[in-house]
């Protein structure tokens, strides 16, 4: 099966990545640092020599890059799996961030998912399958403090997949809106937490890859996660 994941290159995505890897699956990856992106692959053909690995470095956040990147992720076949997994958190409140922050949150969190989604549903809808997991967060879910326009890009991804779940349902491909709470990501760096109190990115890829393996009667909506603790 082909599986599209952007932001893959570390944290969830490089998670999600490993899940399908370790099954054999090709994978379509893509992420804006080359390195790093590059790194994951020669880990993934190694660590899993029975999967097959295409990258290419993208900046999601541009309209015409997404576009093409759906555009040469459908070389190999129909996406069986599309994960819309990039994203950037900048923190702040609506009052006080810094000019052009809701714009840049909007183009990396809603944006990116919006135009690669759109370039790859034709052919899952003529193949008349295929299951869309759009990462969002408990940003997502309830306002929190120095959310800012983080959150409002976050409810709004939620807001995509809603209407995308609705929308897709008669062409039999599969929509599930992934609610993280904090998860073990970049996004923590410097940060000191103790990381017995967040999430592992194998939690979250773990509940992904369950909800990939149901039968084509069932799907997952949403999946909400969340430290057994609680939010920070």
């Amino acid at each position: 099966m082909n599986v599209i994941i952007t932001g893959a290159s570390k944290g969830i995505g490089k998670a999600i990545a490993e899940q399908f890897a370790a099954a054999g699956n090709t994978l379509i990856l893509c992420s804006r640092n080359a390195k790093e992106l590059y790194d994951t692959v020669s880990m993934l053909q190694t660590k899993y020599p029975q999967c097959m690995v295409k990258a290419k470095p993208v900046d999601m956040c541009v309209k015409e890059e997404a576009r093409k990147f759906g555009v040469w992720s459908l070389e190999p076949g129909v996406p069986g799996i599309v994960v819309n997994n990039a994203g950037q958190f900048l923190p702040g409140s609506i009052y006080n961030e810094a000019e052009g922050t809701l714009e840049q949150m909007i183009d990396v969190n809603l944006y990116s998912a919006y135009h690669l989604t759109r370039t790859v549903l034709p052919a899952m809808m003529a193949a008349k399958s295929g299951h869309i997991f759009n990462i969002c967060s408990i940003a997502s879910l309830h306002a929190y403090h120095n959310g800012g326009s983080y959150s409002i890009s976050k409810f709004a991804l939620l807001g995509f997949s809603k209407n995308l779940r609705e929308e897709l349902k008669p062409h039999g491909i599969k929509v599930t809106a992934v609610c993280p709470g904090a998860t073990m990501s970049a996004s923590w760096d410097g940060s000191n937490i103790d990381p017995k109190r967040i999430m592992e990115a194998d939690d979250v890829a773990r509940m992904i890859y369950a909800a990939s393996k149901l039968s084509p009667m069932a799907v997952v909506e949403d999946i909400v996660m969340r430290p057994q603790l609680g939010d920070l």
